[in-house]
């Protein structure tokens, strides 16, 4: 039995930035980290933290395969993070928060909440403005951080194919999709959207074809937060656990800033974006917090991001601890 609280947490640094698309990614946690110290605040020193492995160094060369950039190097990183979450899920029973850097790695998050609990139905909360459903099949920039549902959901999506992949690329994509010995990894009516407003025609299909909703701004300003963790959660409810993966870019950027990968106008604002991120949080079927996509070389008001990120953490964490 846990007898601190703050033993109740652990957090998880990925600062792998092999699938975004622009670099600067990997100094997102330093810099959720500098917000925190800025601030006077111990929350890095209350909570145990991991470092995970990265493979970054590949970045000082062209990437060898073009419609699935870096895929080896993700794979190996898949295997580090969902090992470490894979561990910490089903031996220590500690709440993973996981501190990514680019959102392709979510992927290996969930593999690793799957692998250890393979009878378990997973539900997904996807809040980001992006949906993230792209294949080396469709994908328009061959950026893998726009793929990680693709990947869990197991599919290629060849009813609207675009590229023709050489074979050691299929075979990646494979490797991907089957880690974990488990594909999928979740389905597609146990995943949810939320702030979702950037998509391509590609991800339209698959979204219309599986029926998989989402809660958008315009929803969140006309019912309320409240309400709208509430219709998640009861649309979920068949499912045993859920993870909440939280992307900066489903934030306002003309609001907040611009310090992520890829801002998007009209998104939420800092007080939505925390009160539906803690509204899940509370809920005790919430097994997993990902924080993703924070870039502060691109932040153009100076750290805002990840200050605003941070304050989000920070209280969601504390709904956990309470729990």
């Amino acid at each position: 039995m846990i007898q601190n609280p703050y033993d109740k947490i652990r957090l998880f640094e990925v600062t792998s930035e092999l699938g975004a698309g622009t670099r600067g990614a990997s100094l997102g946690v330093s810099a959720i980290k500098v917000a925190a110290l800025n601030t006077g605040n111990k929350y890095f020193t209350k909570y145990k933290s991991t470092k995970v492995p990265n493979e970054n160094e590949l970045l000082f060369e062209d990437s060898p395969t073009k419609d699935a950039k870096y895929i080896d190097g993700i794979i190996r990183v898949y295997n580090y993070v969902s090992h470490f979450v894979s561990e910490e899920v089903t031996y220590n029973r500690r709440f993973p928060i996981v501190l990514a850097c680019d959102h392709s790695t979510a992927g290996a998050t969930i593999t690793g909440i799957k692998h250890s609990n393979p009878n378990k139905r997973l539900g997904v909360v996807w809040i980001d403005a992006h949906a993230d459903l792209h294949t080396p099949y469709t994908t328009p920039s061959g950026n893998v951080h726009g793929m990680p549902l693709a990947a869990c959901l197991g599919i290629d999506n060849l009813e609207r194919k675009r590229n023709d992949i050489p074979a050691n690329v299929a075979d990646s994509w494979n490797k991907l999709k089957e880690m974990g010995g488990v594909s999928p990894k979740i389905l597609a009516e146990d995943l949810v959207f939320v702030a979702l407003r950037d998509t391509e025609p590609e991800e339209d299909f698959l979204l219309e074809k599986r029926n998989i909703p989402n809660f958008d701004v315009a929803q969140v300003r006309r019912d309320g937060t409240a309400k709208v963790v509430a219709s998640i959660l009861k649309y979920l409810d068949h499912c045993d656990m859920i993870y909440v993966s939280f992307d900066v870019d489903s934030m306002d950027c003309d609001l907040i800033s611009k310090g992520t990968g890829t801002p998007v106008p009209n998104g939420l604002n800092e007080q939505q974006a925390s009160e539906i991120v803690c509204g899940l949080m509370a809920n005790k079927k919430t097994c997993c917090l990902e924080i993703t996509e924070v870039n502060p070389t691109l932040d153009n008001k100076g750290n805002v991001m990840a200050e605003t990120a941070f304050r989000i953490l920070d209280k969601a964490t504390e709904v956990v601890v309470k729990r």
